[in-house]
């Protein structure tokens, strides 16, 4: 029985490794796309999403990236990832993947968009043209473990703290990212 469930796992991550992603421009214009592992090894730059949920008191959802992932195993991160597939918009993406991997169906709206590149030590390359996306949220998440081995709320200034204490336990694209999310939400809704 196990064996048949690390054969069933090894197949899913085979599958997401061959869905094909947007390959964009420099200005996120999409042109073309790719296997979503050829796209990583090659360091492509990519089109993709960051979903940050808050809830009503101001706290942010963390989650901490499952150790099957096949980069940041096992780092604390922003709610939910992704990339668009061919053809599908950024938000109806964002939607799908965090109803995959969270369980969480709330209102999603676009901040920001930023680049990044980041090496990994296992050769693959995150070069993406990231849209970032904010939800507010107060229920609790139906985690796929697959994809995530916990969650956990908190507010601003503990992350900040936390970060500049263990800066190695975050993702590249959330240490990147989670500040600007803030200012945004502050000059948008006067908070955090």
């Amino acid at each position: 029985m196990q064996g048949e469930t690390k054969e069933k796992t090894s197949e899913k991550i085979d599958e997401k490794a061959r869905e094909k992603i947007n390959l964009v421009d420099a200005a996120g214009n999409r042109v073309g796309s790719m296997e979503r592992m050829a796209v990583h090894r090659a360091g492509a730059l990519h089109e993709a999403f960051s979903i940050f949920i808050m809830n009503s008191r101001g706290e942010m959802m963390l989650q901490k990236r499952s150790r099957r992932k096949y980069h940041s195993a096992g780092l604390w991160s922003n709610a939910c990832c992704g990339h668009p597939r061919p053809g599908e918009s950024v938000e109806s993406a964002a939607s799908r993947r965090l109803m995959e991997e969270m369980g969480v169906d709330c209102e999603l709206r676009k901040l920001f968009e930023f680049v990044y590149r980041v090496d990994f030590n296992n050769g693959l390359t995150e070069h993406e043209y990231d849209h970032v996306l904010v939800g507010i949220f107060d229920g609790e998440p139906i985690l796929n473990s697959e994809e995530v081995e916990e969650t956990r709320w908190i507010e601003p200034d503990a992350l900040r703290q936390e970060i500049d204490s263990h800066s190695e336990q975050y993702t590249y694209w959330f240490k990147a990212s989670v500040d600007k999310v803030f200012r945004h939400l502050k000059d948008v809704d006067g908070q955090p």
